[in-house]
């Protein structure tokens, strides 16, 4: 049995500029550098999406820093790489995407009991800019709240 891994890489600006409205948990095909890469907590989601390219799903932009001990057998940094979701997820996100607004986007990335590394993604929809503002409101509400109760 293996101890479980601290490697958790968020996408920070997910919730803030996305409304979430359905998440997965999905395998991801990666290279053995990379996979080191990843356990070294050396890759990032910011700026990354997700499309369809012949109905798979793949994600688009998601860095992953070259390994150190890789050599000449290292990966690209940025290239595209699978989602894997059953076929039904893939058909019902693909019929959301056809509509106007949603687009589906990385949550967080991290490796599992078993040591696999799964990506937690959403299908979302863009916040307008005064969405974005109420959000910062309630957050800011919610500090002083919590400030309020821990001066009693």
């Amino acid at each position: 049995m293996r101890a479980t891994s601290n490697v958790r890489i968020k996408n920070k600006k997910a919730t803030f500029n996305y409304e979430i409205l359905e998440t997965y948990t999905a395998g991801i095909e990666l290279l053995g550098t990379e996979i080191k890469s990843i356990r070294n907590n050396k890759a990032g989601l910011n700026e990354t999406y997700c499309t369809f390219v012949d109905g798979e799903l793949y994600i688009k932009n998601m860095y992953i820093a070259e390994y150190e001990l890789g050599g000449y057998v290292n990966h690209e940094p940025r290239r595209d790489r699978k989602l894997l979701l059953n076929r039904q997820e893939l058909n019902k996100w693909e019929k959301k995407m056809k509509e106007r607004g949603f687009t589906i986007i990385p949550l967080s990335l991290f490796v599992n009991a078993n040591g696999l590394v799964k990506i937690d993604v959403a299908l979302a929809r863009g916040k307008k800019q005064y969405d974005k503002r109420e959000t910062i409101k309630d957050k800011d509400n919610r500090r002083e709240m919590d400030r309020m109760h821990k001066e009693r």
